[in-house]
């Protein structure tokens, strides 16, 4: 038997239906074509490990608490920065930067933009409490913060006295064990 040679018109619909489930299937963003990763650079430090920061405390507890910076300057070396980027393969990239600042190798300021409550693996959970749950506890930390600043405004002006003054005389020595 002889085969038969299909239509032309059979031959084009069979084509022009090819190409459009092909051009349907790359009018999709999200489609993967071409994948682009995303760039993550810098510290990423939460509002935990920013709670730690106390006034006084040495480089290496700071270090501890922080992480090592990723900037340290010779011109500047009584300065740490903890700048972090990330550039995801498609959308707006994020920056966020902390500093925090010695005099004599002890801790005595820090500031930067407000850091997130979770860790980064921590960020893509169904729940959609997260964001609430940071600007709670950043809001909680900052009220709490005040209250220290006021009650060391308030302990400041409060006058000596000779039993505090001079912890190691004698009647200032706390109860012996028995």
């Amino acid at each position: 038997m002889i085969a038969r040679i299909p239509s032309r018109s059979l031959k084009t619909g069979l084509a022009v239906a090819a190409l459009a489930v092909a051009l349907a299937g790359c009018s999709g963003d999200k489609w993967g074509f071409p994948y682009k990763a995303g760039v993550q650079q810098g510290n990423w430090i939460t509002q935990e490990q920013v709670s730690l920061l106390q006034p006084g405390m040495t480089r290496e507890q700071v270090r501890f608490a922080l992480g090592s910076p990723t900037l340290t300057s010779v011109l500047h070396a009584n300065r740490w920065d903890y700048p972090y980027y990330y550039k995801p393969g498609y959308g707006e990239a994020r920056e966020r930067k902390f500093t925090v600042w010695f005099e004599n190798d002890r801790l005595t300021r820090w500031e930067g933009d407000k850091q997130p409550d979770l860790q980064p693996y921590q960020l893509n959970t169904p729940s959609s409490t997260a964001d609430e749950k940071a600007d709670t506890r950043l809001d909680r930390d900052m009220e709490r913060i005040k209250e220290d600043e006021a009650l060391q405004k308030r302990d400041s002006a409060a006058p000596v006295s000779p039993l505090n003054q001079y912890p190691g005389q004698p009647g200032n020595a706390p109860e012996p064990l028995r």
